[in-house]
């Protein structure tokens, strides 16, 4: 079979190519993508090349398919599998395996698997690992922002606190706890808003920070205050730039006291050490962002770390149980990660944006690869209708959704964008 598909073949060099796929062995399963959402991890692999750690092969020679946030359904299933999966299932895959000490992954380490591509064999090794995933929703966005949610559950069951008089650690935030989430109103940062408020172990005060009215005010709108107070969360909004002393007033909001977990959105050296001075008794301060500089430090303060019991924890990526959760709560309707994409687009786009990923404002560039279609804003959906009607009616759609990417716009792009 032929797929279309995006592949590196070394640094700075992707290629949209079509070839030929060989046939299934009866350990492996043929599978049709149907979209992918792109990571700075990708971006960060396009300028590293053979550099990056997970990248196995000579790419000059053995090109791999990049892309590791994909959804779609199984057309082929080898015989060794037959058991398990069938032909017309939806899947999800959780591409950190962990195969037998190693990093590959799809995405960065195969040259027949990757999520931006129109088909893929799926490799032994993922069903071998648990790793390829069941997906039962009508929509298939959700199941490609199920690995970035599944980083954000991660984080919150990285967190930890000490039990006093023992050496024990109790996983997870403070149940009932107070919680700060900085440079947060960014697409990760609205999931763990959305994860704070709706999951099972929330904190009973969220307080959520940003340099940016705009971003602050959209943040309000699509997860407000009146929703997180029905879940038992006093949710406040706060835009510290113009903030004489940011630590004091966050402080003030939480009635004097310092908070039990606090959570970095951005790299960025002052707000890591807001962070680190926000942090009360037995504090847990969980770094989020990834940073690019691998030089990259802040200042901590030990005398706190050693009378105050402060600790520090930064995860990058979940695991398998954290994306299966982060499953069950989207099809279940508890989580709607929605918010994260802001951008749209097919597989002849992928190249680029990967390229250029830091370059482009807003979240999550949802790619569908079956289609043709430009990377476009979803608010600039109504600017293209005035020319082009397939715009102007997913215009329309998502103007009845609040502005957000929906069940029914993808309905209408997938029945009608132009095939690559």
């Amino acid at each position: 079979m032929k797929t279309k598909a995006v592949r590196i073949h070394g640094k700075d060099d992707l290629r949209l190519e079509e070839f030929e796929l060989p046939p299934i062995k009866d350990n492996e399963i043929l599978a049709k993508v149907v979209s992918d959402s792109i990571c700075m991890s990708s971006y960060k692999l396009t300028h590293q090349g053979e550099a990056h750690k997970r990248v196995r092969h000579n790419l000059a020679t053995n090109p791999i398919i990049i892309g590791h946030e994909f959804c779609g359904e199984l057309v082929e299933v080898g015989s060794t599998w037959s058991k398990k999966f069938k032909a017309g299932q939806r899947f999800s895959i959780q591409p950190a395996l962990n195969y037998q000490g190693t990093l590959w992954a799809p995405g960065y380490s195969y040259e027949h698997i990757g999520g931006d591509a129109t088909y893929v064999i799926i490799p032994n090794e993922v069903m071998e690992m648990d790793c390829l995933l069941e997906y039962n929703s009508d929509v298939y966005y959700l199941g490609s922002l199920s690995e970035p949610v599944s980083c954000i559950v991660g984080a919150f069951h990285a967190q930890y606190h000490t039990t006093p008089g023992s050496y024990e650690h109790k996983m997870g935030i403070i149940e009932g706890g107070t919680m700060a989430l900085l440079a947060a109103v960014g697409p990760m940062g609205m999931g763990a808003i959305d994860y704070a408020i709706h999951n099972d172990r929330r904190p009973s005060r969220l307080i959520v920070t940003d340099i940016d009215d705009a971003r602050l005010a959209r943040a309000a709108s699509i997860l407000t205050i009146e929703e997180a107070a029905e879940h038992g969360v006093e949710l406040i909004y706060l835009n510290t730039k113009n903030v004489a002393d940011p630590v004091a007033h966050l402080v003030s909001l939480n009635g004097g006291k310092k908070f039990d977990d606090v959570f970095v959105f951005a790299p960025v050296r002052p707000v890591l050490e807001m962070g680190d001075k926000l942090l009360g008794d037995d504090g847990c301060l969980n770094f989020f962002a990834g940073p690019t500089d691998t030089e990259f430090s802040a200042t901590m303060n030990f005398y706190d770390v050693h009378y105050a019991s402060h600790h520090i924890v930064g995860t990058s990526g979940g695991n398998t149980q954290d994306m299966i959760e982060s499953l069950e709560m989207m099809t279940a309707g508890k989580l709607n990660p929605v918010m994260m994409i802001t951008h749209v687009g097919g597989l002849n786009a992928v190249a680029e944006t990967t390229a250029t990923l830091t370059s482009i404002p807003g979240g999550k560039k949802l790619m569908y690869t079956h289609k043709k279609l430009d990377l476009v804003a979803i608010a600039d959906f109504a600017d293209r209708g005035k020319t082009d009607p397939f715009y102007a009616r997913l215009a329309e759609i998502v103007a009845g959704n609040n502005g957000l990417w929906c069940p029914e716009a993808e309905k209408y792009l997938l029945e009608n964008a132009p095939e690559i």
